[in-house]
């Protein structure tokens, strides 16, 4: 028999920090594997494009998994669900060095969206449901700021390069190890509230757009933007002077941004409303993103941009998401968070795609003005939405 939803007081906090626990280990196999496997295939001599399409694979398993996320969760719960993709990604993680191969790698980073995907959905929408509204801003970025402590870690696997291309897989496999254990002995089986739905799933997703589309844009862009930066910057960075080692250095700065303002803005959302620090967010985002191409190979300079750029648009998943909730009906937010999760991986496929498109093309600046460009764009349509309220 399994708990409720709604779990006793002195639980919350044990629960609150396993979930925590086990998103830092996601951010940390998306913000290792990106990057690793990127600059592994781009010193095999792999085309840009290519070794952009490869590392799409991951999005693609995890807009897979968002597909059936919903249905699988209410059947067996958080915490199966947690430790299901726990264990695929443990798995996963150690055949990289085994199946060494591009298309073996593509099926392999397919897994890992799987299951990362599996982690993220379940995590996400606990600490979402658990949330009191007038905390919920602060809630989720905290939750936001652990992925965004686990992502801005994993390119810092660049270096472990050095002991062989098996190292990083395996130390990351071992922490994946502890996670599991602990999700297994620690956390309760606990499931969704059991909503007697009226209507169809593709009608609830619908409705979800129609009442919050402003507040579901976000994980696109931020699906898009973590994708290409940490697929397209290493091969970026090559091409524009940069060794391995200031990569590995730099890339985590925009994730350090993340962390440092994450709290801060979720705080003013709760403060002075979601849709203004969406909007100030995204436009003086964007522009940063936008200036990055004017640092070239001044190590400095680009350091600052994307501290500054990942500061201010790595809450856009949270922020979106939180004000989805204060936006949508209780009974909508599974199917919100579908669709967040769905935005995300949509984002995070064509984001290498492109990128590693224009990269073979030689225009690899357009790769941060077009980015930038998005979320100036979505800044100024936030002056057009106007919420409505349905309880």
């Amino acid at each position: 028999m399994s708990d409720p939803l709604v779990l006793k007081r002195s639980n919350s906090k044990l629960n609150y920090f396993i979930l925590i626990t086990v998103i830092i280990a996601a951010g940390l196999s998306q913000g290792l594997l990106l990057p690793v496997l990127s600059i592994l295939l781009e010193q095999k001599g792999v085309s840009s494009s290519l070794n952009g399409l490869n590392a799409a694979a991951l999005y693609v398993g995890s807009f897979a998994m968002t597909l059936v996320a919903e249905r699988v969760l209410g059947a067996i719960g958080f915490k199966r669900l947690i430790a299901a993709g726990i264990s695929l990604v443990l798995v996963t993680l150690l055949l990289f060095p085994l199946l060494p191969g591009i298309k073996v790698w593509f099926i392999l980073r397919l897994l890992v969206g799987i299951g990362d995907s599996a982690i993220n959905y379940a995590a996400q929408l606990w600490v979402l449901l658990m949330a009191p509204a007038e905390h919920r801003g602060r809630n989720l970025s905290l939750y936001g700021m652990s992925y965004g402590l686990g992502f801005s870690l994993g390119p810092a696997g660049i270096s472990l390069l050095r002991f062989g291309e098996a190292a990083p897989f395996l130390i990351l496999a071992g922490l994946f190890m502890l996670a599991l254990l602990l999700v297994l002995f620690k956390l309760p089986n606990s499931r969704p509230d059991k909503v007697e739905h009226s209507e169809g799933q593709a009608r609830r997703f619908g409705r979800s757009y129609s009442l919050a589309w402003y507040a579901l844009i976000p994980a696109l862009l931020y699906g898009y933007m973590e994708a290409s930066l940490n697929s397209n910057f290493p091969v970026y960075g090559l091409r524009s002077g940069f060794t391995t080692d200031q990569i590995a250095t730099l890339l985590p700065f925009a994730g350090i941004g993340g962390l440092l303002l994450q709290l801060p803005l979720g705080l003013w959302s709760d403060r002075y409303g979601r849709k203004k620090i969406l909007i100030f967010a995204g436009t003086t985002g964007g522009l940063a993103f936008t200036l990055l191409p004017l640092a070239g190979g001044h190590f400095v300079f680009t350091l600052l941009l994307l501290l500054a750029a990942g500061g201010l648009v790595g809450s856009f998943f949270s922020l979106g998401l939180s004000y989805a909730a204060d936006i949508l009906p209780r009974n909508l937010l599974p199917a919100a968070n579908v669709v967040s999760s769905f935005h995300f991986s949509i984002g995070s496929i064509i984001g290498p795609g492109i990128g590693g498109l224009l990269l073979e093309f030689g225009w690899g600046s357009c790769v941060f003005v077009l980015l930038g460009g998005f979320y100036i764009l979505f800044g100024l349509t936030g002056l057009l939405f106007s919420p409505r309220q349905l309880n």
